[in-house]
């Protein structure tokens, strides 16, 4: 069983993290991760037994990523990958491998893609760079009768 973050606290977090969403969908990267730091600041120690800080450092990884930070998001998103349902989460594998794609490693970034593949499908995809799948297909096989990942 999961511990459970004290209500005031879990709402103080889900507001700078909206605050953070808000800021992220208008492009201001660096102030909506002021926002997530100010957030992750209030996760209670050790930081990486809470799912809490799972999201919350997928959104500054995603922020640095934006701001084409590479080295700084494969950080970010190890460190996620490591906290509560971080392994096997279909975005922070996705984010991982382009990370590590951008960063010149396109086995690692391979591997990382095929994570996210398999755990979010194609639709894991469907908004980011199409480099990023056709790299994936030349990792994978098709399945037998096709010709292209589904």
């Amino acid at each position: 069983m999961r511990n459970k973050l004290p209500k005031k606290t879990h709402e103080a977090i889900e507001k700078l993290s909206e605050e953070g969403n808000q800021l992220a969908s208008a492009g201001r990267y660096t102030e909506a991760m002021g926002r997530y730091w100010a957030a992750f600041d209030l996760v209670p120690e050790p930081q990486t037994d809470w799912e809490a800080t799972t999201w919350l450092i997928s959104s500054i990884g995603d922020m640095l990523f934006q701001q084409r930070e590479f080295t700084k998001a494969r950080d970010a998103f190890q460190d996620a990958v490591r906290c509560p349902g971080g392994l096997g989460n279909p975005f922070i594998h996705l984010r991982l491998g382009q990370a590590y794609y951008e960063l010149g490693d396109k086995a690692q970034a391979g591997d990382e893609l095929t994570r996210a593949y398999m755990g979010g499908g194609r639709a894991a995809f469907a908004k980011e760079d199409p480099k990023y799948f056709q790299l994936l297909e030349k990792v994978l096989k098709p399945p037998v009768g096709h010709d292209r990942l589904p």
